[in-house]
């Protein structure tokens, strides 16, 4: 299993994951995900799933 794994929304790359024990911790590629800056999730879909709900909440504020 690898221990970083690239995040990505729309085809754009928001962030990436590290193994950290048995936890992956979330580092931010864009000011807009800094929310889940250091966020520990149980696997690479969890931090994923919290990444697409971030641009659920911001996509209001850009329209």
């Amino acid at each position: 299993m690898s221990d970083a794994y690239v995040i990505e929304v729309h085809a754009r790359t928001v962030g990436i994951v590290v193994r950290e024990g048995r936890k992956f911790c979330f580092f931010a590629a864009h000011h807009d995900f800094n929310s889940l800056e250091r966020c520990l999730f149980g696997s690479p879909a969890a931090a994923q799933k919290a990444a697409q709900r971030c641009v659920q909440e911001i996509q209001p504020r850009l329209q």
